[in-house]
């Protein structure tokens, strides 16, 4: 049993009138998110190289694109606080990625890096979008650069949000850690109690907010994962193939600019990462915020969204 509404078809579901989007509003009203009074929001489905995605769609249908990559074992709705802010001028495109929030699970168990990028491309051929701005987090992130990699001509700018071509193995394995202890619990308080030991920067409240986005019920009362967690999920590995993986020198030919954003106590991107990925670019930008670590939008959404929003108005 889904804990969440999302559109159950082809027709988009105007979300503005949920329980769930009133909890947003009152989230955004505690941290003081800045977003318009009225805010178009819609859950939607589409088939994708012949499987089902979900995507949350903001903002007016005519406004310049933004398409945004969630992490790993997240959602789309990890974005929910930055995508309500960022409606007021763009179109906010949120993707959930292959087996992952309210999407279909993959029948051959494919989830490569490579893979999700090719899904994000054909999002971005099947909705039209000419040079959108692609912003990825974490696994999201590395899909996004793969994609850029394929065609930086394609895209107007990249976000990379705590990720970038050099990552710290230790803070990879915290984080594998993490996912493979939080599978299945008898009740949800348990699953909220240990993502405040996780990620201490989140108040409770808007933790139990967001649960509903991460679990499931099943059929005999436990509460599991609503992403597919094969042990072939690649995630923040480095692939075996070169088209799974981004180095330094294809980042040398991004022509296109790009905002490098760190959390500053992150254990996934350290300081001298960032830096070289930043030296790297033709047209890098390097913002590193404060009092968060890896899920810096989630955890620092308002230092985030000024970083964003300074980067965005340099585009024009």
């Amino acid at each position: 049993m889904y804990l969440n509404i999302f559109a159950q078809s082809t027709q988009p579901l105007d979300m503005t009138q949920s329980d769930e989007f009133r909890s947003l509003l009152a989230s955004a009203a505690d941290l003081a998110i800045p977003h318009a009074p009225e805010v178009p929001y819609r859950s939607c489905n589409i088939v994708l190289r012949q499987q089902r995605f979900h995507f949350l769609e903001w903002g007016a249908p005519d406004a310049p694109p933004i398409v945004l990559l969630h992490g790993g074992h997240q959602s789309a709705h990890s974005w929910d606080l930055v995508s309500l802010h960022l409606a007021r001028r763009y179109r906010v495109l949120a993707l959930d990625q292959r087996g992952h929030g309210d999407s279909e699970w993959s029948r051959d168990v494919e989830y490569s890096n490579h893979t999700m990028a090719l899904d994000a491309e054909a999002f971005l051929a099947a909705l039209g979008l000419e040079r959108p701005i692609l912003m990825g987090h974490s696994m999201g992130g590395r899909n996004a650069l793969l994609l850029t990699k394929r065609d930086p001509s394609r895209l107007r700018a990249l976000v990379t949000v705590d990720i970038g071509p050099e990552i710290s193995d230790a803070g990879r394995q915290a984080i594998a850690g993490f996912v493979r202890t939080n599978q299945e619990f008898d009740d949800l308080e348990h699953f909220v109690q240990n993502v405040r030991k996780y990620d201490p920067y989140r108040p409770r409240e808007h933790i139990e907010r967001t649960v509903k986005y991460n679990m499931l019920q099943r059929a005999d009362g436990k509460f599991v994962s609503k992403c597919d967690s094969t042990p072939r999920r690649i995630g923040l590995l480095h692939g075996t193939a070169a088209h799974d993986n981004i180095t330094l020198e294809d980042a040398r030919e991004f022509s296109l600019p790009v905002l490098v954003v760190r959390g500053a106590n992150s254990n996934i991107l350290t300081p001298d990462a960032a830096e070289r990925f930043r030296d790297a670019l033709p047209n890098g930008t390097l913002a590193t915020i404060p009092d968060c670590g890896h899920n810096v939008h989630s955890q620092n959404t308002l230092g985030f969204i000024a970083a964003v929003g300074g980067f965005l108005e340099t585009l024009g």
